[in-house]
C-alpha cells in the first residue's frame, strides 16, 4: 500500500469517455472503477488502460448479472483474472470469485429486485469486501437501508456514482486515507478495511442526478432492450458464449 494523501476514488462507472474522465478529473477524483455492463474482461481491461493516466487511474471491475434476468443479483468484482458470464448462479459466481481472489463488493442491496439482501450479505459476509451505502440511484430510505447493513453486519462501505450518464460522474466518492497509485492499492484498501469516508452531493443536485438516472435505469430495463442478453448464446458475457470455452455450460440458466 503506498503512503502519501488520501484518495478519491468512485468505485464504480458504467461509462467511459473523454468527457467521463475530464469531469471526473474537476471532481477531484484520483480513480475511477470501470464496470460496464454485458462487457467481457478483455474489453474492459483494454478501454480502461487506454484512459488511465498518472492523473487519473482507472481500474477495470466487472459487475455480473446473476440468476435468471427476471430475478437478477448483481455483484461487482475487481482484480479477476479470468472472464465470469452473466446468467449463472450467484452461488457459482460467488464460487468463481473466490476461486480467483478477486475484491468482491455488493453495489445497490436490497434495491428493486437486483440488489442482494441481507440473506445473501450474512450467507458471504467472509467474501464480501465491502457494501455500497450510497448510490445516486437510491431514494433516502434506500440508503439508509443499506448503511443499516453494513453497520449491522461490520462490512467496510463504500460509494460510486454508478454512472450511466456522464453528468453523474463526480457526484459522489470514497476518501481513503492512504495513496491509491495502482489497481493493487485500490484492492488492498478495500479489502484490508482502510479507514474511509462517504462523501456525496446533497439537495438539489443530488435530486437531480437521482432523478434524471432514475429515468434511464426505465429505459434500460424495457423488454425491448434486455429481451436480447439471453436469446442466441452469442452476446459477449453469455455463459455458453465460446469465449468461455463450454466452463459455465453446466451452470448457465440460459
Amino acid at each position: 500500500m503506498s503512503e502519501g494523501a488520501p484518495s478519491r476514488v468512485d468505485c464504480h462507472v458504467k461509462i467511459l469517455n473523454e468527457q467521463v474522465i475530464e469531469r471526473a478529473k474537476r471532481a477531484g477524483l484520483d480513480a475511477i472503477v470501470y464496470a460496464p455492463h454485458f462487457t467481457r474482461l478483455p474489453d474492459i481491461r483494454e478501454q480502461a488502460a487506454r484512459y488511465s493516466s498518472e492523473e487519473l487511474l482507472v481500474v477495470p471491475g466487472r459487475e455480473v448479472f446473476t440468476g435468471p434476468w427476471h430475478d437478477r443479483k448483481h455483484i461487482l468484482a475487481i482484480g479477476l483474472t479470468d472472464p465470469v458470464p452473466d446468467f449463472i448462479p450467484l452461488e457459482a459466481t460467488i464460487a468463481e470469485f473466490e476461486r480467483q481472489a478477486a475484491t468482491v463488493l455488493v453495489p445497490h442491496p436490497e434495491f428493486a429486485t437486483v440488489g442482494l439482501t441481507e440473506a445473501h450479505l450474512r450467507q458471504y459476509r467472509e467474501t464480501i469486501d465491502a457494501v455500497e451505502v450510497f448510490n445516486p440511484k437510491h431514494l433516502p430510505w434506500n440508503n439508509e437501508r443499506a448503511r443499516t447493513l453494513a453497520t449491522e453486519l461490520e462490512i467496510p462501505p463504500f460509494t460510486s456514482s454508478y454512472a450511466h450518464l456522464t453528468g453523474t460522474v463526480g457526484i459522489c466518492h470514497t476518501r481513503f486515507d492512504t495513496s491509491v497509485d495502482t489497481a493493487a492499492d485500490l484492492r488492498d484498501a478495500l479489502e484490508d478495511g482502510i479507514p474511509r469516508r462517504i462523501v456525496h452531493e446533497t439537495g438539489f443536485e443530488h435530486a437531480r442526478t437521482t432523478a434524471t438516472e432514475l429515468a434511464h435505469l426505465a429505459y434500460e430495463n424495457c423488454w425491448k432492450k434486455t429481451d436480447r442478453f439471453f436469446l442466441s448464446g452469442l452476446e459477449p458475457t453469455h455463459p455458453r458464449h465460446i469465449a468461455y470455452d463450454g466452463r459455465f455450460d453446466d451452470v448457465a440458466v440460459y
